[in-house]
């Protein structure tokens, strides 16, 4: 049988947070990409709380350029702002999208913003 586009990614979704979890030490940085937008969330899974959050929606330096270099704008933020709010090592959850294009890209600018993973 075969799965739905949703449901296939559904399915890695829970795969992928059945073995990951954020602290507050150590949170997770969650992507989120839509078709026209990218989100990234740090998440403190202990206590349920979003500790930081960035996107390219509204995002006057993420206006220019591809969706790509979108990405990479706002993997600069999350790192930012989380060097700010006192995070240095998260742990990825690509959300059940594949480590590639837009993910991949915001990976690598969130890893030379200065957060380890």
């Amino acid at each position: 049988m075969a799965f739905s586009k949703i449901k296939r990614r559904a399915k890695i979704k829970r795969s992928i947070r059945k073995k990951i979890s954020g602290t507050t030490q150590v949170p997770r940085l969650s992507v989120f990409r839509s078709n026209k937008q990218i989100y990234a969330q740090l998440i403190d899974d202990t206590k349920g709380v979003t500790l930081v959050a960035a996107s390219s929606y509204k995002n006057k330096a993420a206006e220019k350029g591809n969706k790509t270099d979108q990405a990479v704008v706002v993997g600069k933020e999350i790192a930012g702002k989380a060097v700010k709010a006192g995070v240095e090592t998260v742990v990825f959850d690509r959300n059940g999208y594949l480590y590639h294009g837009r993910v991949k890209a915001l990976a690598d600018s969130a890893r030379e913003g200065g957060l380890k993973f």
